[in-house]
């Protein structure tokens, strides 16, 4: 690739961004990016400077040993460039940590970056805990924005949420205002079952990737991997009536469309099966 102004002169790129925190459910969605970096052999090619958006109290830099050199790793969003084979795109992957402070100027930092790319399309993934079977394929809801949103045929569990929003909202709404095509694909993961990770929430995303861009991902052991997980959620039901319980109850309403829950419905739903256990319910995510 040729080199102007420092960032690459990419194919018609499409972006892929997820952040942690808040919109990561069970780390379903950075685990997509993270498994395209991967299988694709992507290299960086920019990153946000943290030092605006950060508190470093809460999302604390890291020491990382390097040729038994000491060096401060910063929490940061990085741009990673990906050539997938056999494609006509360049993937542009976008993965970073929802930001403390200045998200509307976080946004177009990262807007202006995917400008200088090419970009005109972003895709953005969420995770959000919801009431849904674990056994079933799970939901994929969300939005198109744009000027070609009535283009895209794209099937998607329909939403019609109000509430808190996290970076990936916010990141939507700016990437429209600013004429780039953006989608949201949000996995619902089952909110009894969301330490992560989550195979299962992680390989429905990246069949939405391959759907977009209409092109095979290599999915190395997520499908076995995703399997063992299941394994795991129905022995852990065979071990607590109560789960069961509400297990079977989600599989007999598994037809009607599932909702996410709000951060006081997840609570009260695990104390039912916790209670009795002398356990309490840990922290929630909220939805979008």
């Amino acid at each position: 690739m040729t080199e102007f102004d420092g960032l690459p002169v990419l194919r018609s790129p499409v972006a892929i961004a997820a952040f942690e925190g808040w919109n990561d459910a069970a780390d379903a969605s950075t685990a997509v990016v993270e498994h395209l970096e991967q299988v694709w052999d992507a290299r960086e090619v920019a990153s946000v400077d943290p030092e605006e958006f950060y508190d470093f109290q809460v999302n604390r830099p890291l020491i990382t040993l390097v040729d038994d050199t000491r060096r401060i790793e910063w929490p940061s969003t990085k741009f990673m460039v990906a050539s997938p084979p056999g494609a006509q795109h360049d993937v542009v992957l976008i993965r970073g940590i929802e930001p403390s402070l200045r998200w509307r100027t976080f946004c177009n930092e990262i807007l202006e970056i995917c400008h200088s790319l090419g970009i005109e399309k972003i895709v953005l993934l969420g995770a959000l805990l919801a009431d849904v079977p674990y056994s079933r394929p799970l939901p994929i809801s969300g939005t198109v924005t744009g000027k070609h949103a009535g283009e895209e045929k794209i099937e998607l569990t329909p939403t019609r949420y109000e509430g808190p929003t996290g970076i990936v909202g916010v990141l939507q709404d700016s990437a429209s205002r600013a004429e780039i095509d953006a989608m949201s694909f949000w996995v619902h993961v089952p909110h009894y079952a969301n330490n992560p990770p989550c195979p299962k929430a992680t390989l429905a995303l990246l069949h939405r990737i391959e759907e977009v861009l209409d092109l095979p991902v290599p999915m190395l052991d997520l499908a076995e991997e995703s399997a063992e997980w299941e394994d795991r959620v129905r022995a852990a039901a065979a071990q607590d009536a109560e789960l069961a319980e509400y297990l079977r109850d989600l599989e007999e309403r598994a037809g009607d469309v599932a909702k996410p829950l709000s951060g006081d419905e997840i609570a009260v739903e695990f104390e039912k099966y916790l209670r009795r256990r002398g356990g309490s319910p840990g922290p929630t995510h909220g939805t979008w």
